[in-house]
């Protein structure tokens, strides 16, 4: 049974093309996305650090409408999301977050940029900390930031992922086969 201190957390794989990963919801919204290949463990360890005590209950149904939006972003056919987010954070973290989904699609920014975005100008270290504790990558496009001179940094996919999702965006599909 749900309680309010203790949601469930529903979760499935999500497999496209060769990428497998976890995604996670609550009744409320996404609260994870996996990094490319990476084991369960990834999950259960998040899900003890933000949601302590709640229970991980697999439902490929309930999480559907998230998986069918990301394979539509995967596919080239989506550039927003719309579904909702249930994400928990600071209240910096959460302004870092919301500004990371103003990045248009297929644009970079810089780590100062999102820093000046939230009028922190000074903390670029902290929006870089903020960036890595991101829990639904893709969707909240973390990978679109990049070191002020644009070469590739950080992330917690690997930068393997944030390659090809940066290529995705340049090309307008996945180029896995």
């Amino acid at each position: 049974m749900e309680s309010k201190n203790r949601p469930i957390i529903y979760w499935s794989l999500l497999t496209y093309k060769d990428w497998n990963f976890y995604i996670a919801s609550t009744t409320k919204g996404l609260v994870f996305v996996g990094s490319e290949n990476k084991p369960f463990e990834e999950l259960s360890e998040w899900a003890k650090k933000r949601f302590s005590g709640s229970p991980l209950v697999e439902n490929r149904e309930k999480l559907e409408p998230y998986a069918v939006e990301i394979i539509e972003y995967l596919e080239g056919k989506r550039k927003i999301f719309t579904v909702p987010f249930n994400y928990n954070g600071t209240e910096f973290q959460l302004a870092v977050w919301n500004a990371l989904c103003e990045i248009p699609y297929g644009q970079t920014k810089s780590y100062s940029d999102i820093a000046n975005h939230i009028n922190k100008p000074a903390a670029v270290r902290a929006v870089g900390a903020a960036i890595g504790a991101n829990p639904v990558l893709i969707t909240v496009p973390c990978h679109r930031v990049v070191g002020k001179n644009g070469s590739l940094t950080g992330y917690r996919g690997g930068l393997n992922m944030k390659t090809q999702l940066l290529d995705l965006e340049k090309q307008g599909s996945l180029s896995k086969d």
